[in-house]
């Protein structure tokens, strides 16, 4: 009788054996993101935009310098009055209209420009 049940037994073994998924088992030795799931539903990231020139304008009268990066849509221009200096951006509300920002106004392409700084008149500047 013993020689009926070993036979049974072992076939019960295997046939539970046959149901378990053999999948591998992943092992990862990071710690679990808190922030994925915020990550994942979180809107796209806009880029800001290249910058398509820096330019080294001579304004005049005066005989100054002014340095200006102009950037890609034509909407953002950084603008510095001293080489190496704190940049200040200057947007405009459309491309092609008068880039303004902290009393400063500059008007124009990296060929020339119309620039104003706050309490001043207007200078005509070349690249």
């Amino acid at each position: 009788m013993i020689h009926r049940i070993l036979p049974t037994a072992a076939a019960l073994a295997l046939l539970s054996l046959g149901a378990c998924k053999s999948e591998p088992e992943v092992v990862d030795s990071r710690a679990p993101d808190p922030m994925a799931e915020q990550l994942k539903n979180a809107a796209p990231v806009e880029l800001p935009p290249a910058v398509t020139a820096s330019v080294t304008f001579r304004c005049q009268p005066g005989n100054s310098l002014v340095y200006v990066d102009f950037f890609d849509g034509n909407k953002m221009a950084n603008l510095r009055t001293e080489k190496g200096g704190t940049p200040t951006m200057l947007t405009a509300p459309e491309a092609g209209q008068p880039y303004t920002g902290g009393g400063y106004t500059v008007s124009g392409t990296p060929k020339s420009i119309q620039y104003t700084a706050p309490g001043k008149s207007a200078l005509s500047c070349k690249a």
